[in-house]
């Protein structure tokens, strides 16, 4: 069985990610088949919007298949993790500047990698089983496929929030932080889906949508707003308070890798500076391609993914343990070796 079924059907370029087993975790080889497929329906008149869905009903994409990069970073070979996060990122800006419509329908889990693939559309359909999140600072990464963007645009400070906790959005949730569009139940999409592959109308999403069930960060907003405007990391945890909700926060945020969230919040802040997609993916190739070798990626999938034993060993003991120069270092330029800079002229846009 295929991980992934790519068919042009009557008007509409069709993606259908196809490893309900793995979640739909997103693949190196998966990603280039996506990409090849834009690159071809960009110049298809018969194709007037391309629509990406995923088989099963847990997740649409829970992230992406990161065992192959843990698999070569722990032997020393950082070049595989750049080169696939390089790829992976020049499908993320296609996606963002696709010339058509890009209409994606995300059930159960989308995260990471499934981000990418997805909400950069200029339809993104949610449902009552969707939960959204970007939990790479939980790996030793950071929000990385562009989701910093998605972070800066969010109003207040739900990007740093969202950012440093992990915390999954349901559809409401996601609505209110511009990571989706359009509340549809799901008992409607394949009808929804047939109308539009038949027709090629994108429009019709507009007369499905609903307004969805309340969601939970609304009543958090300004509470939110307020704690999340820290200068710093550490000052964000200094200024949480001591109730329920301050603390399961507090909980949240510092299971992960420190270093991963000192430099969280400064590179959504220096991204909410941004109007595109580009330099946002370029500020994240900054981080995720020294991940391995300066920073935690490799204890953190150990003890997520790999023994599971959910005790990393990371190399700062706390977030106001990490030095300023530190996260300095993460997000400095990396000249020749930049994102961009590194690639063909002819895949750059």
């Amino acid at each position: 069985m295929s991980d992934i079924r790519i068919r042009k059907t009557r008007r509409t370029g069709r993606i259908t990610l196809n490893r309900p087993k793995a979640l739909n975790a997103l693949t190196y080889q998966m990603a280039l088949q996506i990409e090849d497929a834009l690159d071809v329906w960009a110049q298809d008149d018969e194709v007037a919007c391309v629509l990406i869905d995923a088989a099963g009903e847990k997740a649409f994409c829970a992230g992406g298949d990161l065992t192959a990069m843990y698999e070569s970073a722990s032997k020393g070979d950082y070049d595989y993790g750049r080169r696939f996060w390089a790829d992976e990122y020049r499908l993320n800006a296609k996606i963002f500047e696709f010339p058509k419509p890009y209409l994606a329908f995300c059930q159960g889990f989308t995260m990471g990698g499934g981000v990418g693939v997805s909400l950069h559309g200029s339809h993104r359909v949610v449902c009552e089983s969707s939960r959204i999140a970007m939990p790479e600072c939980g790996v030793g990464l950071v929000p990385d496929v562009g989701g910093s963007l998605l972070l800066a645009r969010a109003p207040g400070r739900l990007g740093e929030y969202l950012g440093l906790t992990a915390h999954r959005m349901d559809a409401s949730d996601a609505l209110l932080a511009g990571f989706a569009d359009y509340y549809i139940p799901q008992a409607n999409w394949a009808a929804l889906i047939e109308s539009i592959e038949e027709t090629g109308d994108h429009t019709a999403i507009d007369a499905a949508a609903e307004d969805p069930p309340d969601g939970t960060l609304m009543a958090n907003r300004q509470r939110i707003d307020d704690t999340f405007a820290g200068a710093t990391a550490a000052d964000i945890l200094r200024g949480l308070g001591d109730d329920e909700l301050a603390e399961a926060t507090t909980r949240a945020i510092r299971r992960n890798s420190p270093l991963s969230v000192a430099c969280t919040v400064e590179l959504v802040r220096r991204v909410r500076a941004f109007e595109s997609i580009r330099p946002a993916l370029e500020m994240e190739y900054r981080f995720t391609s020294r991940s391995a070798s300066q920073g935690d990626f490799i204890e953190g999938i150990r003890a997520m993914i790999i023994d599971k034993d959910r005790t990393p060993n990371w190399q700062h003991e706390s977030v106001e343990a990490v030095p300023h120069m530190d996260m300095v270092n993460m997000l400095m330029p990396l000249g020749d070796a930049g994102l961009w800079a590194s690639m063909p002229e002819e895949s750059t846009g």
